[in-house]
C-alpha cells in the first residue's frame, strides 16, 4: 500500500464518519433553521438553549471539513440557522446570553467555525445578517462564566470574530487568559477551575482549546504544555484504542481522544505522527460497532450504550456531538504529515504510571489499563462518587452507577468499599478523598462516610492485581461489602465463591477478590440491568463482612483480566504483600490457603 492510498483511506474514512453522524441530525432542523430538536430537553438550561446546543455541536465536526477542502453536507441549513438564530426579529432568534449561560458555551463552537472556515458560515451572509451574527456573539464577551475550562468559550468566541474582522475589546480575552494561567498545575497539567479534578477535561478542553488559540493567533503559549501531557495521557489508553472510563461528561465519548487531533493540528510533534495517529485512530475503531446511536441514528446519552442514567444536569439531547471535536485533523492537507505517516501500533509503555496531579496511579497489563483513584471528587454532578472516587476504573470492565438506594443488588458498588450501620439496608462509599497522596506505586487518601468512622484507603498496583489496604477507624458497628469488577454476565459466567474469595469469569474478562486476610466471605452478586456503563448486565464479586466499633484492618487483592490460561494461572498466584501503611504496621499474613475450583 503506498502513502497516497494510506491517506485515502484514513483522511476519506474520518470524513465519512463525520458526515454519517450529522445525516440523521438534517431532518430534525426547524423551519427557520436555527433551531435542531433531537428530543425531550431534561438539562437543567432552556429549551432554546438546548435547541441551540444541537445545532451547534455538529460545526465541531463540519468546520474542519470546510477548512480541509472537504465537502460539507447540507452546509447551507448552517448558513441559514446563523442569519435566523442571531436576529432578534426572527421567531426562532437564540435570545441573548445572560451570565453563565449555556448558549456562551454554543456560541464557542460557532466561534470556531467562523475561525476555521469564514468562506462556509460567514461569506454566504448578507451585510445585515453578517451584523446581526456579530453583536449576537459579541454580546457573549462581557459575560460572566464558570470559574473552569468555561473561560476559553468567549477567547473562542474572540477567534472567530478576529477572523471575520470583527473588532472587540481584547482585555476580556486577556483578562480570561490570565485566570486560565492560574489553573496551571506543571508538568502538563491543569486542574479544572479552582478544585481537586482533573479529568478528561485537562485533555478535550484546557489543552484542546489553547491549541486552537496557538495555532490561530500564532503563540505558544499552550504547545509546550500540550507536548508534556501527551506523555501522561497515553497512559489512559488501552492497546486497542479504549480510554479509561472516569469522570464526567462521558456522554462525550470519542472527544477522550480529541487531544491526540489537535497536536497535530498544532504542530506539536512531541510522538511520532505515526504513533499520535495510532492512538487516534485504534480509540475511533474501538467505538464502531458500539451501540451508541439510537433506532433513529442519533447519538444518545450515555457511554458505551444508551444509559440516560448517566447524563449530567447539563446534558442535552445536543451534548454527544461534542464527540465531533475528534476529528479536527480534518481540517489538515491532504498531505500534511499526520496523514501521510503509517499509523503505529500501541508502543511498549511501563506497566505503572503514577501521576500525582491527577492523584492516580494507572496500572496496564495484557494491553488493558487500570486506573487507581484517590483524589478527584464532585458532589454537584449526579453520581459524582461513582464517577470520580471509586478505587479503580477499567477500560476492560468500566465502573458502574447504582440504580437504587437499598441494597447492595440496586448499589452495584464496584470497585468500592460500601459500609451500611443499618443491618446493610443502606450503603455509604467512599465520595471525598482527601489528604491524597501517591507514590510510584501507590495512591493514598483518607475518608469519612460518617463523622465518627475515619478510613484511610492505599491501592497499590501488583500488576495484573492491584492490593487494597483499608485502615478503618470507627465508633459504630458496621457492615462491609467490597466489590471488585462487574463483569458481562449475559454469556452466563462461571462463578465461584467461598470463604476469602469471589470470581467470576466470563467471555468478556475474570474478575475476583481475595481476602488477605481470611476474614470476609465471598459473594457475587447480579446487579440491577443498565448500572455498569459498558456492560448492560453485569455480575459483581464481592467480599462481604461485619466490623464492631473500634480499629480494623482490611486487605484484599483484587483482579481484573482478559479471560484465558493467563488469568487462570494469575488467579491462582494473588499477592502477598500489602504496603506499608504510616498509620501502623498491620501484622503480616501468610498466603491465603487456595482452594479447589477457585
Amino acid at each position: 500500500m503506498d502513502g497516497e492510498d494510506l491517506i485515502d483511506d484514513a483522511r476519506t474514512e474520518l470524513a465519512c464518519e463525520v458526515r454519517d453522524l450529522i445525516e440523521p441530525v438534517t431532518s430534525r432542523f426547524s423551519t427557520g433553521r436555527a433551531r435542531v430538536r433531537l428530543g425531550v430537553n431534561t438539562a437543567i438550561h432552556d429549551d432554546t438553549a438546548a435547541e441551540l446546543e444541537a445545532f451547534a455541536r455538529p460545526l465541531w465536526g463540519l468546520a474542519p471539513l470546510a477548512a480541509g477542502e472537504l465537502d460539507v453536507p447540507h452546509a447551507e441549513l448552517w448558513v441559514q440557522g446563523l442569519a435566523h438564530g442571531s436576529d432578534p426579529a426572527h421567531p426562532e432568534y437564540w435570545g441573548e446570553p445572560t451570565d453563565h449561560d449555556q448558549r456562551i458555551v454554543e456560541m464557542a463552537a460557532i466561534g470556531f467555525a467562523l475561525a476555521l472556515a469564514p468562506e462556509q458560515w460567514w461569506d454566504p451572509l448578507s451585510g445585515l445578517e453578517r451584523d446581526r451574527l456579530a453583536r449576537w456573539l459579541l454580546s457573549a464577551l462581557p459575560r460572566a462564566t464558570s470559574d473552569n475550562n468555561w473561560l476559553f468559550f468567549p477567547v473562542l468566541i474572540g477567534l472567530g470574530l478576529d477572523r471575520v474582522g470583527v473588532p472587540y475589546d481584547r482585555s476580556l480575552t486577556t483578562a480570561r487568559l490570565d485566570r486560565l494561567e492560574t489553573f496551571w498545575l506543571g508538568d502538563g497539567w491543569y486542574a479544572d477551575g479552582p478544585t481537586e479534578r482533573r479529568d478528561y477535561y485537562v485533555p478535550w478542553a484546557m489543552h484542546f482549546y489553547g491549541l486552537l488559540h496557538d495555532t490561530l493567533t500564532g503563540g505558544d503559549r499552550f504547545k509546550e504544555r500540550a507536548a508534556r501531557f501527551a506523555g501522561d495521557f497515553r497512559h489512559w489508553f488501552a492497546d486497542d484504542g479504549a480510554a479509561v472510563p472516569y469522570g464526567r461528561s462521558l456522554t462525550y465519548r470519542w472527544a477522550q481522544a480529541a487531544f491526540w487531533g489537535a497536536l497535530p493540528f498544532a504542530g506539536v510533534d512531541t510522538l511520532p505522527w505515526g504513533q499520535v495517529k495510532g492512538y487516534l485512530l485504534r480509540h475511533l475503531r474501538w467505538w464502531r460497532g458500539r451501540p451508541v446511536t439510537g433506532p433513529d441514528g442519533l447519538l444518545s446519552i450515555g457511554y458505551g450504550y444508551p444509559q440516560p442514567a448517566l447524563a449530567e444536569q447539563y446534558n442535552a439531547f445536543g451534548s454527544p456531538y461534542w464527540s465531533l471535536k475528534a476529528y479536527l485533523p480534518l481540517a489538515l492537507p491532504v498531505r500534511h504529515a499526520f496523514w501521510t505517516a503509517p499509523e503505529e501500533p500501541a508502543p511498549a509503555l511501563p506497566a505503572v504510571s503514577a501521576q500525582r496531579h491527577a492523584g492516580a496511579v494507572l496500572m496496564r497489563t495484557s494491553g488493558d489499563v487500570t486506573l487507581l483513584a484517590g483524589r478527584q471528587h464532585h458532589r454537584w454532578i449526579r453520581h459524582g462518587a461513582e464517577k470520580y472516587a471509586k478505587f479503580a476504573y477499567s477500560t476492560r470492565f468500566g465502573f458502574s452507577l447504582p440504580g437504587g438506594t437499598l441494597g447492595l443488588e440496586q448499589g452495584a458498588h464496584d470497585s468500592m468499599l460500601a459500609l451500611s450501620d443499618d443491618g446493610g439496608s443502606h450503603y455509604r462509599v467512599r465520595e471525598e478523598p482527601a489528604d491524597p497522596t501517591v507514590t510510584p506505586d501507590t495512591v493514598r487518601s483518607t475518608w469519612h462516610p460518617w463523622p465518627d468512622v475515619e478510613i484511610t484507603t492505599w491501592l497499590t498496583a501488583a500488576a495484573p492485581w492491584h492490593v487494597r489496604t483499608h485502615h478503618i477507624s470507627t465508633a459504630r458497628a458496621l457492615h462491609t461489602a467490597e466489590g471488585g469488577f462487574a463483569v458481562d454476565r449475559d454469556a452466563g459466567p462461571d462463578r465461584a465463591t467461598g470463604p476469602t474469595y469471589a470470581r467470576a469469569a466470563a467471555p468478556a474478562g475474570l474478575t475476583g477478590l481475595r481476602d488477605l486476610d481470611g476474614r470476609r466471605e465471598g459473594r457475587i452478586l447480579d446487579c440491577l440491568p443498565g448500572t455498569n456503563v459498558l456492560a448492560r448486565r453485569t455480575a459483581l464479586p464481592m467480599l462481604i463482612g461485619q466490623l464492631p466499633p473500634g480499629e480494623h484492618w482490611l486487605r484484599c487483592a483484587v483482579l481484573g483480566a482478559p479471560s484465558g490460561d493467563e488469568a487462570e494461572t494469575a488467579w491462582r498466584d494473588p499477592p502477598t504483600t500489602t504496603p506499608l501503611p504510616t498509620i501502623a504496621q498491620p501484622t503480616p499474613t501468610a498466603r491465603p490457603t487456595i482452594g479447589d475450583g477457585t
